[in-house]
């Protein structure tokens, strides 16, 4: 009798830790399969998060913050565009525009809705769709690419101008002269052993060409005052006829002076070249070419008192 109850308990107690033994089986499983859910869920959160990284990497955009913020420095190149261009992309909401990089230049593509209170100043008054390089005299003041080297070329010959009449000039005249480089390039041939026929493969081509003299007369001054300078702050020709007028009594009668469109270009090549891939333009037209020849022009400066 006593090993039958033996036998019931013990088979209680195999059956109470088969149920234990099942209990924990099934807690283990759900907290397998939770593990499983959060680590699902965790890795569709960072795969959204990557994601959006991405997207934020490929458009980056601007935010006002950033703009207003002490760290950041207006690029080169601005161009103005519309909102509506951006306008259904998430990680674009609430920005005020967007910074890409062409030919190693960095651009600001800024919303028109925003270039008012953006506090730029724009020369001539901003349009939509126009892309603007910064005035190298003042970072805040950006001028239409359109209108920079007609602007810049007005803006010597006035200073020209100036600087004769302050010296007490009684003439002064300043005449352009533009140099046209072209690279001729003829078919090369070659044999076996690199002999060319054909004579010379290509040669460089210089022509000069005036295109205007500006005369300007004026009643003259005994009494010559430093002019204030800007295009020929730095030209060394320009500070040394102020200096022989203003400091020897008024001993030099006349000057001619030839001065480089190199030391006082309006736009760099590279930003030329920037814009011309921006606005996907060759040839006679181009931001390159015009760069090209206001550099290798040259101003010929005579004055007299």
């Amino acid at each position: 009798m006593k090993n039958e109850e033996t036998k019931v308990t013990e088979t209680k107690k195999g059956k109470e830790s088969f149920a234990a033994f099942l209990s924990k089986t099934a807690d283990a499983s759900k907290k397998a399969a939770a593990g499983i859910q959060k680590g699902a869920q965790n890795l569709a959160e960072q795969t959204k998060k990557n994601m959006y990284e991405q997207r934020m990497k490929h458009y980056n955009p601007l935010f006002p913050d950033q703009f207003r913020s002490e760290d950041f420095r207006l690029p080169n190149v601005i161009e103005i565009v519309d909102d509506a261009v951006r306008k259904n992309i998430d990680v674009c909401e609430g920005a005020i525009g967007w910074l890409d990089t062409v030919n190693d230049v960095e651009i600001l593509h800024l919303y028109d809705e925003w270039v008012d209170e953006s506090g730029i100043n724009f020369a001539p008054k901003w349009k939509c769709d126009c892309i603007y390089c910064v005035d190298q005299f003042d970072r805040n003041k950006y001028i239409n690419m359109n209108s920079v080297f007609g602007m810049a070329n007005e803006e010597r010959l006035a200073e020209l101008e100036s600087i004769a009449y302050s010296l007490g000039a009684k003439m002064c005249s300043v005449e352009i002269v533009e140099s046209d480089a072209e690279l001729e390039t003829k078919k090369m041939s070659a044999k076996a052993g690199g002999v060319v026929e054909g004579g010379a493969s290509a040669h460089s081509k210089n022509a000069s060409k005036q295109s205007g003299r500006i005369v300007s007369y004026f009643n003259g001054s005994d009494t010559p005052t430093r002019p204030t300078l800007k295009w020929f702050a730095h030209d060394d020709n320009i500070k040394g006829l102020i200096e022989m007028r203003c400091s020897d009594a008024n001993s030099i009668k006349s000057k001619v002076l030839v001065l480089q469109g190199s030391s006082t270009s309006s736009v760099s090549r590279k930003i030329a070249c920037a814009v011309d891939k921006m606005v996907k333009v060759k040839g006679s037209m181009s931001m390159e070419k015009q760069s090209m020849k206001e550099h290798s022009s040259k101003l010929i400066y005579e004055i007299e008192f």
